[in-house]
Formats: structure tokens, C-alpha cells, sequence
């Protein structure tokens, strides 16, 4: 009932938004109000969180700086809106945001009844579970949680792979539900449940936020698959493309050996892909069919470098998260990130 609920409400919304834009896009739309308007989460380090000055930064937030790169030149032009888990898809469905870039799950309900494009994975995750290892002493399994009280995020895909994992497993558990991400880390951190579970990446940045963070530890235990990525609405083609193929290019990028650093100077090079990627051929359109102009991947890559350069700032060795690439490792260096070619 609560699903067909949240699915009446969304569609109403994504209905009052198409009738009120039906006759502008939302890159238009983007262009004329000078920035993109980007859904990120409440806080959530390694990829979306204020900085000391209160500039947000993260994983995520670098998607958010490089679509407006691509669109104004400028990885500045965005304002940000800080969603939690249950409010993220109405602000989106209802126009209040233009994107949302938020570690959210991509799953054939969102992909359909909720009316969401997923623009591509930007981040290959599976569901894991974090306990404080004082209080479970001896627990180094989740097949060893039986009977445990787990503090869990309402609104997630997170909920109905706990009780799938419990129930497959013949184990008992006891939920803790909360809506925010702050509430249920802070009722694990004090001890009102055993155990918290989350995206794996999620817990290693949620871990160093709390208390004494050397008494927690990750099990071992991936229960689900949890594609994460950059969502729009459906009915605009155009704008879809743009945030996909920005995706596509920071990927791309750094299969060719483009970076911040050398972007300019890779400008001049005699390599056909390498020329068209970076909107040097002759006559070239790519960026004109996105709405944008031909140095589009130029001004992403300067505002955010590539995608290897953004994971490793925001979440893996140049981070305090530290968190090894794995799956998100290029497709030719063992892992299964992969873009298909601009040409």
C-alpha cells in the first residue's frame, strides 16, 4: 500500500511538471536561470558534503559541476538541494530540482512506475553491514546476526534487502527505521542497535563520523547489487542525453590519458579519438547534438578532471576513505566501468 501511495503522489507531481514545461526543455530552461539546480544528499562523506567553507564537495557533487561545465563553461554554476532518501524523488518529479545525484540505486521501479532515467552507474556499490566490534565480540560474519537490532534508512532500497538477506537466511532481526541518514547514524552510534546497514561505501563514510570509529567494523557480507547513478525525468530526450554523456565523458577520459593537467596540451594531439573527444576535428557536432558547445569535454575534465581523478579525491587514496576502485576500475584494468565511444 505504501508503494502505490508514493507511486499515485510521484506520478501526480511528474504530471503538474509536464503540464506546467510542456513547451521548454529543461536544458532551456537550465540556460535561461544560469545554473543547474542539483539534488545531493543531506551529508554524506566521499560524496556530498559542506566543506570547512561551505562549498560542497564529493562524489557525486563532481557530476552535479561537470554537467554545468558542460553547459556554461563553469563548474561553479550550480545550486545544490540536500535530500534525504524519501525526499529525493519528489523534488525531483515535481521540478524543484533538474538532477538529482544522490547514491541512489538504479531498479526497474524507478526506471518505470516512479517515470526516472538513470543516466549510467557512476558507482558499482552492494548493501554490507557495520557493527562496533566491543559489543559484538566474535562477530565477524552477518550470518551471525540472528536475532540482532539493525538501524536502517526508510525510503531506501536498503530496507527490502535487509528483510530479503534475513528471511533467505532463516535468521530474525529487529528494524530501527529512520528517515534520516543523521538520526539512524546517531541511534547507531549510541547504541540503540547492534548493527547499521547502508551501501558499503556508504559505511566506510559513514564509520568515520562516529564516535570512536576504530571500534566499528565492516563485514565481509555483500547481500545485494546496488548500481548508483545520476537520475533525471523521463520526457526530455535532450536532457537526458547531456547528463549521460557527461558520465560518458569523464569516463572516457580517462581511458585516453586526459587530465586536468594535460587537457590543453592533449588538445594537440594527432590521435583521431583523442581529437574528437575533445571537440578538435574539423566540423565537428558532437557537442552541438547535446545542446552545448564543441569544447564540452575540455570544460568538464578542467572543472572536475576525470573519472578516475574524481574517485580518487573524493573516495579513494587521496581521500580519507581510502576505498580500493574494484568494480569501478576501467573495463581494461579488471574492473567493469565502460563507456561507449563518442563518434
Amino acid at each position: 500500500m505504501r508503494k502505490a501511495i508514493l507511486t499515485g503522489v510521484l506520478s501526480a507531481a511528474a504530471l503538474a511538471y509536464m503540464a506546467a514545461s510542456a513547451n521548454a526543455s529543461t536544458l532551456d530552461e537550465v540556460k535561461k536561470k544560469g545554473f543547474v539546480q542539483c539534488g545531493v544528499n543531506t551529508g554524506l562523506a566521499g560524496f556530498a558534503s559542506p566543506d570547512s567553507k561551505g562549498n560542497w564537495v564529493g562524489f557525486d557533487v563532481d557530476i552535479c559541476r561537470a554537467v554545468a561545465a558542460a553547459i556554461f563553461g563553469d563548474g561553479s554554476k550550480v545550486k545544490y538541494t540536500p535530500t534525504t532518501a524519501k525526499e529525493r524523488f519528489t523534488a525531483l518529479q515535481s521540478g524543484e530540482i533538474d538532477l538529482l545525484s544522490r547514491n541512489t540505486t538504479w531498479t526497474e521501479t524507478r526506471d518505470t512506475e516512479l517515470g526516472f532515467n538513470f543516466a549510467g552507474v557512476n558507482y558499482y556499490d552492494g548493501q554490507g553491514f557495520m557493527i562496533n566490534a566491543k559489543k559484538l565480540s566474535g562477530v565477524t560474519s552477518a550470518l551471525q546476526l540472528s536475532g540482532a537490532s539493525v538501524c536502517v534508512q526508510t525510503g531506501t532500497t536498503t530496507e527490502l534487502n535487509l528483510a530479503d538477506y534475513f528471511k533467505a537466511n532463516h535468521m530474525e532481526y529487529h528494524p530501527v527505521v529512520f528517515e534520516k541518514l543523521e538520526e539512524t547514524l546517531a541511534a547507531y552510534d549510541s547504541g540503540r542497535c547492534d548493527v547499521y546497514t547502508t551501501d558499503q561505501s556508504g559505511l566506510y563514510a559513514s564509520r568515520l563520523t562516529l564516535k570512536n570509529p576504530d571500534d566499528h567494523v565492516v563485514l565481509p557480507e555483500i547481500i545485494s547489487k546496488e548500481p548508483l547513478g545520476p537520475v533525471v525525468r523521463q520526457g526530455d530526450d535532450q536532457w537526458f542525453d547531456l547528463v549521460k554523456w557527461t558520465l560518458n565523458a569523464m569516463i572516457i577520459a580517462e581511458e585516453d590519458g586526459i587530465t586536468q593537467a594535460n587537457v590543453e596540451e592533449m588538445k594537440k594531439s594527432d590521435k583521431p579519438e583523442i581529437r574528437r573527444v575533445l571537440g578538435q576535428e574539423q566540423g565537428s557536432k558532437y557537442g552541438a547534438d547535446l545542446g552545448v558547445g564543441e569544447d564540452w569535454v575540455v570544460n568538464i575534465v578542467k572543472a572536475v578532471g576525470n573519472y578516475g581523478e574524481s574517485f580518487e579525491r573524493n573516495l579513494g587514496q587521496g581521500s580519507p576513505l581510502k576505498i580500493k576502485r574494484g568494480l569501478n576500475q576501467l573495463w581494461n584494468k579488471g574492473g567493469i566501468l565502460y563507456a561507449p565511444p563518442i563518434r
